[in-house]
């Protein structure tokens, strides 16, 4: 029998109750699908994102046996070095990656064997032939016959990388398969989206294209649809009927950091909104699939993107707010504002903050708002998404002195991944009062480890061939023709008086005019009882 341990932690005169699952088996225990055997090409393999994400997630399925005899990886860069220089600067960077579980000196040993570099200027059409010559040579050496292209580049360079793919005869194989990964964003906005994914067909099949979305890849984020679908205690209420709003939150305390240049060309909407939490929003409100397979899953987020009621100019003017963050202080230390950060333009108008009310025009979501917000430098790290339902009827508890709160369901995506409850309960005593507690389920907690990171996941699907946490084409383009009218309304709104929110505050007043407050319990988006 499970055992809970219950923890009452008063504040304010409202009761927490932590309730925690006793440990089940580590995910590693289970039996691990094994990638097929191929070559991954890398494009951009010098980038921040290969040594950050790609390679400590390769290491790390390397170590848990998932990754074939004859996998191996040739990254491509204009960075001049050979492969064992590669290897040692990919081996530090991985030692000291957050994401890198287990690291030692001799798994590296065993698994640098199958790093491998080439230089090559991507924008000349001449590297392509010399890529092919490169990869029909290791073939002959005894290298796979399948090939996974990763792009790990701006969205600007993918289209010329993916026509000389197709002009050196890159894009198919007479033995073996062919496939291409690609990392957001995908275009700028919905025109340039369509050119990008007509480049994209022109050399590859629909069904060999893995469009990228890290968040995808997340525990908790796949855990959802496990949580809405197969629990009989919550799907029959995940409707309108009972449900009263909904708000998904992405909450950083960092800046821009090293990223200054993409910033100011992309901004909060286009970083964020217009991938990550639309994915979630999808994810909370679809229709349950016919099956758990790729067409399936996609197929419900496509219809959910359509239902999303188009904004005016007006519209966008009511429902969305944006910001812009100045000096202030996080953890203590003071931090410049975004238009001191280096690299950026010192009258920069683009938004580090952004939210949206949605509203979804379909049967289950009719009248339910969706609350979307992401922010920089705000006052702490934070990825949730919470669900509020209605009240019930109070006419029972009318005569008592506290108030019954509606019940809420967070699922918490990071930093710490689970789902918690809050309803109310009888606080002990002689009088009938109620406070409200918690009850938590933590990734951590219940499966003593965090769990495979999110480009692990993906990474080994995209070796498998399976495309259910990948977006498609249509996809991508009904995400953008969500988001692109925003981005035009605000090019021609007044625009506000950057900065407006302090780095380390909870982000612009303006917020607080576009969030409807639902009764004297609702609480601010990223304000939590601890």
């Amino acid at each position: 029998m499970d055992t809970f341990l219950i923890e009452s932690i008063y504040r304010d005169t409202i009761m927490v109750a932590i309730i925690q699952a006793s440990p089940l088996e580590k995910w590693s225990q289970e039996p691990l699908p094994t990638g097929d055997s191929c070559v991954l090409i890398i494009f951009g393999a010098s980038g921040d994102l290969t040594k950050r994400k790609l390679m400590p997630g390769l290491y790390n399925l390397a170590c848990e046996g998932c990754m074939n005899p004859r996998f191996e990886v040739l990254g491509i860069g204009r960075t001049p070095m050979n492969s064992e220089e590669f290897r040692k600067k990919i081996g530090e960077a991985a030692a000291k990656s957050k994401d890198t579980r287990d690291f030692s000196a001799s798994g590296w040993t065993d698994f640098e064997t199958r790093l491998n570099y080439m230089v090559g200027d991507i924008n000349n059409p001449t590297f392509y032939s010399r890529l092919r010559n490169q990869l029909e040579e290791m073939e002959k050496n005894g290298s796979s016959p399948n090939h996974l292209f990763y792009v790990s580049t701006p969205a600007s360079v993918a289209g010329p990388i993916i026509e000389g793919l197709g002009a050196a005869g890159l894009n198919r194989r007479d033995h073996g398969w062919t496939r291409i990964v690609l990392e957001k964003p995908f275009g700028r906005d919905l025109e340039s989206a369509q050119t990008l994914n007509d480049v994209v067909h022109g050399v590859f099949d629909e069904k060999t294209v893995y469009r990228i979305d890290h968040y995808l890849g997340k525990e908790t984020v796949q855990n959802i649809l496990v949580f809405r679908f197969g629990n009989s205690l919550f799907e029959p209420v995940w409707n309108r009927n009972y449900i009263d709003y909904v708000e998904i939150t992405a909450a950083e305390t960092v800046g821009v950091e090293n990223r200054a240049a993409f910033y100011e060309e992309t901004g909060a909407l286009r970083d964020m909104v217009a991938n990550h939490l639309l994915q979630l929003l999808a994810l909370t409100a679809m229709e349950p699939p016919v099956a758990f397979d790729a067409d399936s899953v996609r197929e419900q987020k496509v219809q959910v993107f359509r239902s999303i009621r188009p904004m005016s100019v007006e519209d966008v003017a009511r429902f969305t707010a944006r910001g812009q963050y100045g000096p202030g202080a996080i953890d203590g230390k003071r931090v410049p504002g975004y238009r001191q950060e280096p690299g950026v333009n010192p009258s920069s108008m683009t938004e580090t903050y952004a939210a949206v009310k949605f509203h979804i025009d379909n049967w289950r979501w009719a009248g339910v708002p969706f609350y979307i917000r992401t922010g920089k430098r705000l006052a702490r790290n934070l990825t949730e998404i919470r669900v509020h339902l209605k009240p019930t009827p109070q006419a029972l508890f009318a005569g008592i002195s506290s108030v019954i709160a509606p019940n809420v369901i967070t699922i918490s995506i990071q930093p710490d991944e689970g789902i918690s409850i809050a309803f109310d309960a009888k606080r002990p005593g002689t009088q009938m009062r109620t406070v409200t507690v918690q009850a938590n389920f933590s990734y951590q907690g219940s499966f003593r480890t965090k769990g495979p990171v999110a480009y692990e996941t993906l990474l080994l699907d995209s070796m498998r061939g399976d495309a259910t946490l990948f977006t498609r084409r249509d996809e991508v383009e009904a995400e953008w023709r969500i988001i692109t009218p925003i981005e035009d309304a605000w090019a021609n709104l007044p625009a506000p008086a950057f900065p407006n929110y302090a780095a380390g505050s909870e982000g612009p007043a303006s917020w607080n005019e576009l969030h409807e407050i639902r009764g004297s319990n609702a609480e601010h988006m990223i304000s939590h009882r601890d």
